[in-house]
């Protein structure tokens, strides 16, 4: 471990941080690639298991902060996390037997549909208090699961999956999917980190400087938020940082992946 992996380890942390404390959710996205391309993890598994890990303890933190505010409802959460862990444990069991550069090109992929997601994201929700029901129960249960598998094959939070999922199927409002969102974001990291660590795919180091300089960023990010006006801007500018970090992506895992 050098300087630049301790500079260019905790810069990206704080990045990330700084991301989604202003614009919300989908900001992790860049984790991955950050890892790989300027920290300089030479195996995308390993960048894959590190970024699970890292996220899940930033969403842990931001879920302690929703709850106070009573932004959580938590048995709707914890169903949907409970059929999404089982998700997130086929789906990162898959993901460690893919090819990394090939996984790569799929997560560039995956990119390009949450920058669209994001700049089609409107509405506040619906009328529902998003409380758990009979009637609503299996559609939790259903998104979660599908949630769960492409979070933890790809080892990403998933919010951009989870909150719209959430109101889909209850019609909680905004505030109340996104505090929720982030009980599903902390157990399918967790469970995808632990799945990689079982394999020796996480550098703890790593994890540790992204997660420290993402609670330094997400401070930075919370103050400079409140001197923009329109986070709709903001969105419509890092979903372009996010279409062109795509490109390189595909660009560069294509040509390992294809050669």
């Amino acid at each position: 471990m050098d300087l630049f992996y301790w500079l260019s380890g905790g810069f990206s942390g704080a990045l990330i941080g700084f991301s989604l404390a202003l614009i919300g959710g989908g900001g992790s996205i860049l984790a991955v690639p950050l890892m790989v391309y300027l920290v300089g993890v030479s195996q995308p598994h390993v960048a894959i298991g590190t970024s699970a890990l890292a996220v899940a303890v930033n969403a842990a933190t931001g879920l302690v902060n929703h709850a106070r505010k009573g932004n959580v409802v938590w048995k709707t959460g914890l169903l949907f996390a409970a059929a999404g862990v089982v998700g997130a444990f086929f789906g990162s069991t898959a993901g460690k037997a893919f090819d990394g550069q090939k996984l790569l090109f799929l997560f560039a992929i995956l990119m390009i549909v949450v920058g669209a997601l994001m700049l089609r994201r409107k509405g506040d929700g619906g009328g529902s208090t998003g409380e758990l029901t009979r009637d609503n129960a299996p559609k939790v249960g259903a998104t979660g699961l599908g949630a769960g598998l492409a979070s933890g094959f790809f080892g990403i939070g998933g919010g951009f999956l989870i909150v719209p999922g959430l109101i889909a199927s209850t019609r909680m409002p905004m505030l109340n999917a996104v505090g929720t969102s982030l009980v599903g974001v902390t157990a399918f990291g967790l469970t995808t980190a632990l799945n990689y660590a079982a394999s020796g795919l996480v550098d703890w180091a790593l994890a540790g400087l992204f997660v420290v300089g993402g609670l330094l960023g997400s401070l930075a990010g919370t103050r400079a938020a409140a001197h923009f006006s329109s986070k709709g801007q903001l969105t419509k500018i890092f979903s372009l940082i996010i279409f062109v970090v795509a490109a390189y992506m595909l660009y560069r895992s294509g040509q390992e992946a294809f050669a």
